[in-house]
């Protein structure tokens, strides 16, 4: 702003002719130069964007407008106005992924405090003023805005700007663990509160990560795991419903039959569903046997539909998704880049990863939706956010690599009849 600011100063407008003339009353040189810079702008956006990662968020969204509609059309009233509203979410968070592409990450380091501080705040008035909804006070707007999901992007950007500071200072236990546990415990510890274990889990486990990666040696990776153990357990004990769910749990490595009727009910939807599934809309499990079926229990019935295929699939997308954000992390500009995108791919990936171990009966049941897929507005949105910033890591990391392009050279050499021929990697200027 204040580089446009002197150049508007050093050239100023006295006279009318110097206003610029409107479109229709250009020359018909001007118009196509006009034309060739928007032209030139298009080809510099789809050169640096990552084209592989914006198609696999785009079909794992279409998958999941699929399965919102296969799951709620009997029950909706009228039949297409949950899917309408998962549709208005997906436009709303493409856009947002769009904009978050346009800006330069690095702005998102110089504004980590203000946006923790934010969240922080949100995360307490919540627990005032939320709304209760299945006993837990986690949202506003009757559930259309969920601090917790935010939080989920913020921990990420606001331990990656900490961590690219600290660098080596981060194995010392003043300037390291303890502010690192501190801070992590403390919104994991308001999202308990709501209560909300799986997705405090899911921070704890992404910002574990990242604090590794980031330097930190193995004593205090096993530290922290055995803090957030213990946190874990104390919260288990100190909720009945996800004492029971540990139980039901336990009751399932026993014996199948002794399972809660949701893992027995998503067990059945995949031996329904076989290799190739029943067909889109033909699930029988999402009739009243599945709870929350658009939303947490959605991959037992894309299961049941889809079949085999149809998991192996969405499966392969994800990883498809983490193998293009680690590779964006590893080409990073710098260590904040580097971290920032890590701990979005860690993100999405591990919820993924918690919703499909939950629905395959391999993990006790915990509430995570299935990234992208699950309805949800908040989710959505927020997971297309953390997307939109992945993709500013990569444009600012395409345009600062020197583009070559290859031209043909011919030499004429003394003492020689002929000329030689060879083609070369040219630096464009």
């Amino acid at each position: 702003m204040g580089a446009s600011v002197c150049l508007w100063s050093a050239y100023p407008v006295t006279t009318l002719d110097a206003i610029p003339q409107p479109f229709d009353e250009l020359t018909e040189e001007d118009a196509l130069l006009l034309e060739q810079r928007a032209a030139e702008r298009r080809r510099r956006f789809m050169v640096t964007i990552d084209l592989y990662l914006v198609l696999t968020v785009g079909i794992l969204v279409a998958i999941g407008l699929m399965m919102v509609w296969s799951t709620t059309f009997f029950w909706s009233e009228p039949q297409s106005a949950i899917f309408l509203q998962q549709f208005r979410n997906a436009l709303f968070g493409f856009a947002v992924m769009f904009v978050l592409s346009l800006i330069d990450y690095r702005w998102w380091r110089r504004l980590a405090i203000p946006i923790m501080a934010v969240t922080l705040g949100l995360l307490v008035a919540v627990l005032i003023f939320g709304e209760t909804v299945f006993g837990a006070r986690r949202a506003f707007f009757s559930g259309a805005v969920q601090p917790a999901e935010l939080a989920a992007l913020t921990v990420v950007i606001y331990m990656a700007a900490w961590l690219a500071a600290k660098q080596s200072k981060i194995r010392h236990l003043t300037y390291g663990l303890l502010p690192f546990a501190l801070l992590v415990g403390a919104v994991a510890g308001l999202i308990i509160l709501e209560p909300d274990l799986s997705t405090a889990a899911l921070i704890l486990l992404t910002a574990t990560i990242m604090f590794f990666l980031a330097g930190a040696d193995w004593v205090q990776l096993a530290i922290t795991f055995g803090a957030f153990i213990i946190m874990g357990l104390i919260a288990v004990s100190q909720f009945d419903y996800a004492r029971a769910r540990v139980e039901n749990f336990l009751d399932l490595l026993r014996d199948p039959l002794l399972a809660s009727d949701q893992a027995q009910n998503a067990i059945i939807g995949f031996l329904n569903g076989g290799l190739t599934g029943v067909g889109l809309g033909e699930s029988r499990q999402k009739f009243e046997n599945l709870s929350a079926p658009h939303t947490d229990a959605i991959f037992a019935i894309l299961g049941e539909e889809l079949g085999l295929i149809g998991c192996a699939f969405v499966i392969g997308l994800f990883v498809l998704l983490m193998m293009r954000g680690f590779r964006i992390a590893r080409n990073a500009p710098d260590t904040f880049g580097a971290l920032l995108a890590a701990g979005i791919t860690i993100s999405i990936v591990a919820e993924a990863m918690f919703n499909i171990a939950v629905m395959a009966s391999v993990i006790p049941f915990t509430g995570v939706p299935l990234p992208f897929i699950s309805f949800g507005g908040s989710s959505l949105v927020s997971g297309l956010a953390a997307v939109g910033v992945l993709l500013s890591v990569s444009r600012v990391t395409a345009r600062r690599s020197v583009p070559t392009r290859k031209v043909n050279e011919t030499l004429s050499l003394p003492g020689m009849r002929g000329s030689i021929t060879r083609v070369r990697q040219r630096f464009e200027q």
